[in-house]
């Protein structure tokens, strides 16, 4: 046996086995995040189908790392798993939407009343300039940009409690409300009032009032809640 028949009949090292694991794994999470993007910015509504081939081919990588990902974000409430039919973004009723706020809306002022005691001036200043970029935006009835800049603003706001579980949990939460959430903004005006909320928010963190924060932060939710799915009569 030669030298070159015996590399060649070699059985793969492992190292070589788990590296392509790796990039497996790593073409799951590129294909995920772009869906979790399409769903977020609404490229893709409830009850839409996910064409794997499309995004596949789009994505430059194989089917697999498609339905990989679709099963990861059926685990995490955004997309529904049909035997047959393929993968669809997930319709969430009415009773459930209204929960799913309810319950960001607790942790969400739960981490104003954590962050009201602790928040510096440098991290009032970076959210004063977000809700300065919202305000543009708003102005110019640019809704994707708003959107955009508003998960951000919510987001900053959790990372700079600390409190990586909270942020983890919270995060949860947001991703399964994306489906409803640009429906509270679309409205004549609303921009213009969220945004306002999120100006009495920051006075509430400046003051360093976690009672207050927590108030506002909660109602800033539980409003955008009874605009999206009002209470059944």
């Amino acid at each position: 046996m030669t030298a070159t028949e015996t590399a060649t009949d070699a059985p793969p090292h492992p190292a070589a086995a788990a590296l392509r694991e790796r990039r497996d794994v790593s073409l799951t999470i590129l294909v995920r995040r772009e869906i979790e993007r399409s769903i977020e910015t609404g490229e893709l509504k409830a009850g839409d189908w996910i064409n794997e081939a499309l995004l596949a081919s789009r994505l430059g990588v194989s089917r697999g790392p498609v339905r990989e990902a679709c099963r990861g974000l059926e685990q995490s409430g955004l997309v529904k798993v049909v035997v047959n039919r393929g993968a669809f973004v997930r319709e969430i009723g009415a009773q459930d939407a209204r929960h799913l706020y309810e319950l960001r809306a607790a942790l969400f002022g739960f981490a104003g009343f954590q962050l009201a005691p602790i928040v510096t001036d440098d991290q009032i200043a970076a959210l004063r300039a977000l809700h300065d970029a919202m305000e543009t935006a708003s102005a110019d009835t640019d809704l994707d940009t708003y959107y955009g800049i508003n998960l951000k603003f919510h987001a900053t706001l959790l990372a700079f409690t600390g409190n990586d579980r909270l942020a983890a949990a919270y995060s949860g939460f947001v991703r399964e409300l994306h489906l409803f959430r640009r429906r509270a903004l679309v409205s004549p005006g609303r921009m213009t009032a969220s945004n306002a909320e999120h100006a009495r928010i920051i006075d509430a963190l400046a003051a360093h009032d976690p009672d207050l924060a927590r108030s506002r932060m909660e109602a800033h939710v539980l409003d955008a809640r009874d605009r999206v799915v009002p209470p059944t009569t």
